[in-house]
């Protein structure tokens, strides 16, 4: 299969940090761990080892689904599975700052830019302050931007769901860019502000991964791709097929983020080629 030009320009093969286990789809003798900046772990924290598992399989890109809850940010899909000891804290950002520290600056060994998803369920201004004020205290792994300038970091964080986009959008220094919708494609604010793309697969396109991808949801899939890169932003859909079949479409396309809940399967699809 040929390489799309996003992993042609992006992929790196790192070798994998101690601690993991010596299992998975790209682990060989000397175990090494190929960084695919195309996948995307849906809903991450459902896995066993949040955040840790898709960093096995080589994920750049990780979603957490985040409550305000008496002061903290707590990770969990819907408010009855919320539990105190699952902070966002705990899960991602401690985590992420050891993996940083081990690698020089990234979370991959002279891997590409890590991207936490961050879905904001509880109200949207309050819980967004609240992540501003914790997201200041890893000012050393996290992207900012101030006073309209943006500065890299190892991990860039992007804030969906209930984004409280005015509020965002007003603020001088940031830690957090905001996921747009298919609606956002001609919008011309800055891509630091507006990094990302996202829309529900479903309502746009009528594929299902059933035979080959109709003529008329390609032409559609293209003009997106091409008016979001235009601007610098990246593409992802949510709610696609899970399955080989759509992850080579959308590879195929050119799709900046594949969605899944099948971390061992896109790894083993994106990696098999290199």
């Amino acid at each position: 299969m040929k390489l799309s030009p996003a992993r042609m320009t992006c992929l790196s093969i790192v070798m994998a940090v101690a601690g993991l286990p010596h299992t998975g789809p790209c682990a060989t003798a000397v175990e090494s761990t190929i960084a695919l900046p195309q996948a995307h772990a849906h809903n991450d924290y459902l896995h066993d080892r949040p955040l840790l598992d898709a960093l096995q399989y080589g994920f750049c890109s990780v979603e957490a689904d985040i409550f305000l809850v008496q002061g903290k940010l707590l990770v969990a899909h819907t408010r009855s599975e919320l539990t105190a000891k699952n902070t966002l804290e705990q899960l991602y950002l401690e985590p992420l700052r050891v993996r940083v520290k081990q690698h020089d600056g990234h979370v991959y060994p002279n891997g590409p830019s890590f991207t936490l998803l961050i879905d904001i369920k509880s109200d949207g201004e309050t819980t967004y302050r609240a992540l501003h004020r914790v997201l200041q205290r890893y000012d050393d792994i996290f992207s900012r931007t101030e006073k309209g300038h943006f500065h890299k970091k190892a991990v860039t964080a992007v804030v969906s769901g209930n984004r409280p986009y005015h509020v965002i959008a007003g603020d001088s220094l940031r830690y957090v860019g905001i996921d747009g919708r298919l609606s956002d494609l001609k919008s011309k604010q800055p891509s630091h502000l507006l990094p990302l793309i996202s829309d529900n697969w479903r309502k746009h396109f009528e594929w299902r991964g059933e035979g080959k991808l109709p003529a008329a949801d390609q032409m559609k899939l293209q003009r997106i791709i091409q008016q979001a890169h235009s601007r610098n932003r990246r593409v992802r859909f949510w709610a696609t097929p899970d399955q080989p079949s759509v992850w080579e479409a959308l590879d195929r396309a050119g799709v900046d983020l594949i969605n899944t809940d099948n971390l061992p399967g896109l790894s083993g699809f994106l990696g098999k080629d290199l």
